[in-house]
């Protein structure tokens, strides 16, 4: 098993005969990792965290309907992640159809993220858009912290960024496709191969709202969005 690009390409790069069972890569079709869905080819599997562009403009909305007047978003982005290059170019879409600016900003580790930082203060944005990472996960409390500091509402992608402060995250419930994930490990210990088991998209997203940063920042959460949140942390 391996989760998350990184892991998965290392995986594959490593073996071309050893079943590999993917947890939440994104779009794996579109970055090589696999032939198709239904398909995938070789000997990758898995779950992808999702191969559509629509979730991109879900976090864009969720801002505009958390912060009024929103005009200009920040963007943060590692270009080590080849998967950033496609998503930044639906990032730019989504915010075109919401009448969104975006700022795009990069950081390939934490000793760029101050930087990053202070461009979104210099530039004026409103709120703040982490795209997802396995670099960001691992610094989501230093994350969390510089968008307080820099008074921005910011939209995460994975829960663990709420509980460590993070105002918002909207996703697919992780938890819930690693335990989808063992029912790939028994199919394959029982001689299953790969390229006969479809790779499955998320099913189970959530909207998790965390009011003690949102009252930190001096931001109401309309009651229309709490209603439809899944936790609100308070």
């Amino acid at each position: 098993m391996a989760g998350a690009y990184q892991a998965t390409l290392a995986a594959k790069n490593a073996t071309k005969t050893i079943p590999i069972i993917m947890v939440a890569v994104a779009d794996p079709v579109r970055i090589g990792l696999i032939a198709s869905l239904v398909r995938p080819g070789g000997n990758i599997t898995g779950l992808a965290l999702f191969a559509g562009t629509e979730i991109i403009g879900k976090h864009l909305e969720l801002l505009k309907e958390a912060v009024p007047n929103l005009s200009r978003v920040a963007v943060l982005s590692n270009p080590a992640n080849p998967m950033h290059v496609l998503r930044l170019r639906e990032v730019e879409v989504a915010g075109r159809s919401l009448r969104v600016q975006v700022q795009i900003l990069k950081a390939q580790g934490p000793e760029e993220f101050d930087s990053a930082f202070a461009a979104m203060t210099r530039e004026r944005a409103g709120a703040l858009y982490v795209v997802g990472d396995p670099m960001f996960v691992s610094h989501r409390r230093r994350l969390a912290e510089l968008a307080a500091k820099s008074r921005l509402p910011a939209v995460y992608e994975l829960k663990d960024y709420v509980e460590a402060g993070g105002l918002m995250v909207y996703g697919p419930s992780t938890l819930d496709m690693y335990r989808r994930a063992a029912t790939y490990v028994d199919k394959i210990l029982k001689g299953a191969k790969p390229n006969d088991l479809p790779v499955e998209q998320p099913t189970k997203f959530e909207l998790v709202i965390n009011l003690k940063t949102a009252k930190a920042l001096g931001l109401k959460i309309p009651p229309s969005l709490l209603a439809r949140a899944d936790q609100v942390i308070e």
